[in-house]
């Protein structure tokens, strides 16, 4: 678990760096906000695509193999995208990017589960969030520099990649965990997996969290800020660190509540003080409301971190390679679709009514949540996973 902390800090410390810089790159070679969106898309589509490969990679080559590639592939194509002269060749190679991305998210979730106890899951999915999050935090501190270079925040993001290819081959070396032939446990199957109502609201909850909190947040904010606020990319910066903050402190209280108290109303808050979130954005149009919004929305990136993956595993058990790929194949299709549609709205009727379509989103979800099965209402133990898991898990 130390291990995967440390990865993810590193991965995350460099994605903060480039994500409030990157539509405004690619704003720089004189595209609209749907094609600045389709940056950040491009992204997600390729792990999308990638993803039920990579399903099988995992059960077939280990985590640690697929986790230290992926991020091997990312570090690569970022230092690249940094160099681009035109539109098309950042589009491509952040696409690039993408496919790394899959490979190390897999291998790091599916890890995960296979270390965590079941009456732990929400806990471990914040540490391991948590992880991700200080980095977030520190990303957009010493993002500052985008102020004088927006090429500057790539170059940086591949060396923290580096760094944590490195600590993930040296660290997870002797670890037997990491190797797919010391477990006999046959992995779920997706088609029993998809019978299994729990699951669905998980990959339901990922879906409208990627969509907007990560997607639309991550496109159109930082334009909106710039175009309708008048403020700097020093505020963009300011904002994603709130968010960060927030979702930092609350990561591990909410893995807390999921534990003790059941993933549903982790999952069901979250969601509509998401939505809430994005009403109030065009609402308040000044650095009060966009503080505040972001605050919201720390709140609720914490809970869309937390319950949806302790989820995941309590369904997943031990082994679920594909399993877990289509979870985050569910993510990822919401990564892609929110940056473009938000952007696109935005382009044709403001950004008011981009932010609201990405408070829908947000919050329809809530309601296939509520209709979910016990698994969600109570504490998750071993004997409530296994009697709501249907009976070909094996």
């Amino acid at each position: 678990m130390r291990a995967l902390s440390g990865v993810a800090f590193m991965v995350a410390l460099g994605f903060g760096l480039v994500a409030p810089a990157l539509p405004l790159f690619a704003r720089d070679f004189g595209v609209g906000k749907a094609a600045a969106g389709a940056v950040v898309s491009a992204f997600a589509l390729m792990r999308l695509l990638m993803a039920p490969f990579v399903g099988r990679l995992v059960n077939a080559l280990g985590e640690r193999v697929l986790l230290a590639t992926g991020i091997g592939v990312v570090a690569v194509s970022s230092a690249l995208a940094g160099l681009s002269q035109n539109y098309w060749q950042l589009l491509t190679l952040r696409g690039v990017g993408g496919v790394g991305s899959i490979m190390f998210s897999v291998g790091a979730a599916s890890l995960l589960i296979r270390v965590t106890p079941d009456h732990q899951r929400g806990r471990a999915q914040g540490v391991w969030a948590g992880s991700f999050l200080i980095g977030l935090i520190a990303g957009p501190a010493v993002g500052t520099i985008a102020t004088f270079s927006l090429r500057a925040p790539f170059f940086l993001y591949a060396g923290t990649l580096t760094v944590a290819g490195l600590l993930g081959l040296g660290a997870l070396r002797k670890s037997e965990l990491s190797n797919p032939r010391t477990t006999t446990t046959a992995p779920l199957a997706l088609r029993a997996a998809l019978r299994n109502r729990a699951y669905v609201a998980a990959l339901a909850a990922s879906f409208a969290g990627d969509f907007s909190l990560v997607g639309a947040r991550s496109s159109v904010l930082p334009q909106f800020v710039e175009d309708r606020l008048g403020l700097g990319a020093g505020w963009v910066y300011a904002a994603f660190l709130v968010i960060s903050v927030v979702s930092g402190a609350l990561l591990l209280p909410a893995g807390r509540v999921a534990d003790n108290r059941g993933r549903r109303p982790v999952v069901v808050v979250g969601l509509l003080i998401g939505a809430a979130a994005f009403v109030l954005l065009p609402s308040v149009p000044a650095a009060v409301g966009l503080l505040l919004a972001a605050v919201l929305l720390g709140v609720a990136g914490a809970a869309d971190s937390v319950a949806p993956g302790a989820v995941l595993g309590d369904v997943v058990g031990a082994r679920g390679g594909t399993v877990v790929a289509v979870f985050q194949m569910s993510g990822d299709l919401g990564a892609v679709l929110g940056p473009v549609v938000a952007g696109a709205v935005a382009d044709g009727a403001g950004y008011s009514a981009s932010f609201l379509v990405a408070g829908a989103v947000c919050a329809v979800p809530a309601l296939i949540v509520l209709a979910a099965p016990e698994t969600l209402r109570r504490p998750a133990t071993a004997a409530a996973v296994a009697a709501d898991r249907p009976a070909d898990t094996t």
